[in-house]
């Protein structure tokens, strides 16, 4: 397979509402059909060749929530496209809804006012096509809707532990109630505090087996889980799959990708 990366980090006033931006084109794809896994972004997808392709819908340019079930998307053999990771507390911003609208739901970037975006970026080079990112969110980010302190510092607190901090310990840090905390979680991502811990445990032990970390019973132990059995059911629900059959159909894939990007 012949792939291309390019990978940038947007413009400082559209930092704290994007991680990043990740460009890609490959020819020759031999995974039909990949699992879109569950993790701490919600995610802008643009494709610059044919649809992407998923439950039965077609979209040139998309918008996915949080979600904790594995999407199935049906891959092309020639691929390009962009791929923005958004915080899901910037998407009010960025699209005038909540991340808690989009959660388990996929919406067509037209809906947004971005419908020309994929035909305007097609006819760019790499370094321009991050431009004209940057142009657009920032000024979507002129006038940033920022929520409350507490639920931004429990996501923070939350994400930089992977998952593996108490809801309770939360709650408390923060000065809310255990209960308000999670109303306020379910409001704004739409995920439950529990759940959010979840996909980013989950999340955590993807990123490691990509790495080579592929000791199952030293994982679960090092992302949270209560040991290797625990950890199995947490991908057979989240991935749809068990470990072992995810290594065997995508971790090779993911691991060239993966060195692909680091070296962009």
């Amino acid at each position: 397979m012949s792939v291309t990366w390019a990978v940038r980090e947007p413009h400082p006033v559209v930092r704290p509402l994007v991680t990043r931006y990740v460009g890609y084109a490959q020819e020759d794809v031999t995974l039909a059909v990949h699992r879109g896994l569950p993790s701490r972004h919600v995610t802008l997808v643009i494709s610059l060749a044919g649809p992407v392709r998923m439950g039965g819908q077609s979209f040139q340019a998309l918008v996915g929530g949080l979600h904790t079930r594995a999407v199935l998307i049906r891959q092309d053999r020639v691929q390009e496209g962009l791929q923005l990771d958004l915080d899901p507390l910037g998407v009010r911003t960025l699209f005038g809804v909540t991340a808690a609208e989009l959660s388990g739901e996929v919406a067509d970037l037209a809906g947004f006012g971005l419908g020309w975006l994929p035909e305007r970026l097609r006819e760019l080079p790499w370094r321009e096509r991050f431009a004209l990112l940057d142009d657009v969110l920032a000024a979507r980010a002129v006038e940033p809707v920022a929520p409350p302190p507490e639920l931004g510092e429990a996501w923070r607190r939350m994400r930089g532990a992977d998952g593996r901090v108490r809801v309770a310990d939360l709650a408390d840090e923060v000065g809310w109630s255990r209960r308000h905390l999670g109303e306020r979680f379910r409001t704004e991502l739409g995920l439950a505090p529990k759940q959010a811990a979840r996909v980013l445990r989950f999340e955590r032990a993807g990123r490691l087996l990509r790495r080579g970390h592929t000791d199952l019973a030293a994982l679960a132990a090092e992302c949270g889980f209560y040991d290797q059995a625990h950890l199995t059911n947490e991908w057979r629900a989240l991935a749809g799959c068990t470990p072992g059959t995810w290594i065997a159909e995508e971790l090779p894939f993911l691991q060239d990708q993966e060195a692909e990007v680091a070296r962009s």
